[in-house]
Parts: structure tokens; C-alpha cells; sequence
């Protein structure tokens, strides 16, 4: 198994919105990631720290990966066990991260060391990704309602550049918000909707996907005092 993921290239998949947690009768995103890995059964764990390890959550992960298609495991940080945290993450061929509160997310990472072994899983290939606060972690910052209102965040992890707005068609404020942080010096960047995927090799955006055919994936650069959004080709899967 490691030496057929040594073989793999860093990869990084961020949902807008949807996957088993938002869309759980939708699979085609989280096939999507499961075809990335070039595994017939991957073993794949499920982060849920954005949303205070829920059981919901976690429940739903191992239901919706359950065997034939995937051997799932669950990794806490808010009830750690004495398993070492590098030793499991590094055993995935993929990593899930699923949504909530970044900013929480961000600080529990750093405060038990799993931002340096993500960027190790992901320098070794193991495919990461995540919907939400699991999309826009993995960049340099973005905008994210983790303070109550929307407002910018810019001090994400950095595997990807630029910046990040999730749920750019589901919830009204995030459009706004997201141009006026660009005009105020958030870096340029991508959106995606709910439903849509923007697909990372290292750190070049390889292609666009959706689990639903209207979802699209964002572009948006500032140019002087205005911001020009860009409708990727986006592909509906299916």
C-alpha cells in the first residue's frame, strides 16, 4: 500500500458544499475522492474536528464508507485514545475533513501537531479533502462564519495558495463578504458552490468537478478596485 501511494502526486480535493455530509444520497463527490486514491477499498479516516467530533458525523462517515467501499476510520481530537496520531494518519490513503467552525479547526490542529503530519500525508500522496471548514482549511485564508458573521480568515495552512469561499451559492452573505476581504487585501483565489469540487495536483488546480449539474466553481482575482469572478468549466459527475 505505501509504495503504491509513494507512486501518487500530492493531491487536495475542497467541496463548496456537499458530500456525504450535506448530499448523503448524492456519492458522487466522495467517489470522486475514493477514485483518487487508485485503491479498490481505501482506507480512508474522517476528521471532524470543525465540528466538535459529533457523533452524527462520525456515524454518517462510517455508515456512508462502510465496507465494500471503503475501510473507514474515525480520528478524534476532542477524546484522543493512545493510538499516535502520525502513525494513523499515515496509514490512510485518504484523509476526509469535514465541516464546521475553521478557526476552532485551525487551532486544535496546531495545538496537537496534525498540521505538520497533513503536510507530510500530503507530501506522501495521500489524498486530502474536505467540505467547508475542510475546504478552506487547506488554504492560505478565506472567509469563513467560524466568528459568527462571515468575516476573513488568513491564516490557513497554506498546501494551496490564495484564498477560499465555500457555500458560495447557499448562503447570501458569503458573495459579498467574500469580494469586499479581496478589495481589502485578502489574496485572490477560488468558490465553489454547494456541489462543486476544485480538484489540486501539488499546487495547480487540475480540473472542476459537481455533484449536481447547475454547481459551478468560482475564479476571483482582484483587478484595481474591482474583483472579476470567473465561472470555471465545471464538470458534472455522473
Amino acid at each position: 500500500m505505501a509504495k503504491a501511494r509513494s507512486k501518487r502526486p500530492p493531491q487536495i480535493v475542497a467541496m463548496g458544499g456537499g458530500g456525504f455530509l450535506m448530499e448523503p444520497t448524492n456519492p458522487r463527490l466522495d467517489d470522486y475522492v475514493l477514485g483518487l486514491t487508485g485503491v479498490a477499498r481505501p482506507k480512508i479516516a474522517y476528521l471532524g474536528t470543525a465540528g466538535a467530533d459529533s457523533a452524527w458525523g462520525s456515524d454518517r462517515f462510517r455508515w456512508c464508507f462502510q465496507a465494500p467501499r471503503a475501510h473507514p476510520t474515525v480520528i478524534p481530537l476532542f477524546l484522543r485514545d493512545a493510538t499516535p496520531l502520525r502513525d494513523t494518519v499515515l496509514a490512510q490513503d485518504a484523509i476526509y475533513v469535514g465541516g464546521g467552525n475553521t478557526v476552532n479547526l485551525l487551532a486544535i490542529w496546531r495545538a496537537h501537531g496534525l498540521d505538520r503530519i497533513l503536510r507530510e500525508a500530503w507530501r506522501r500522496g495521500i489524498v486530502l479533502c474536505g467540505v467547508s471548514a475542510g475546504a478552506l482549511c487547506w488554504f492560505e485564508g478565506g472567509t469563513t462564519d467560524s466568528y459568527g458573521p462571515i468575516a476573513p480568515l488568513r491564516d490557513g495552512l497554506g498546501f494551496l495558495p490564495g484564498s477560499f469561499s465555500p457555500h458560495y451559492d447557499g448562503e447570501g452573505d458569503r458573495r459579498p463578504v467574500h469580494r469586499k476581504a479581496l478589495r481589502s487585501g485578502l489574496p485572490d483565489g477560488y468558490a465553489a458552490d454547494d456541489g462543486a469540487a476544485l480538484h489540486f495536483v501539488r499546487r495547480r488546480l487540475v480540473a472542476c468537478v459537481a455533484s449536481r449539474p447547475q454547481a459551478k466553481a468560482w475564479r476571483l482575482e482582484r483587478r484595481g478596485t474591482r474583483v472579476v469572478e470567473t465561472a470555471m468549466e465545471t464538470r458534472c459527475l455522473g
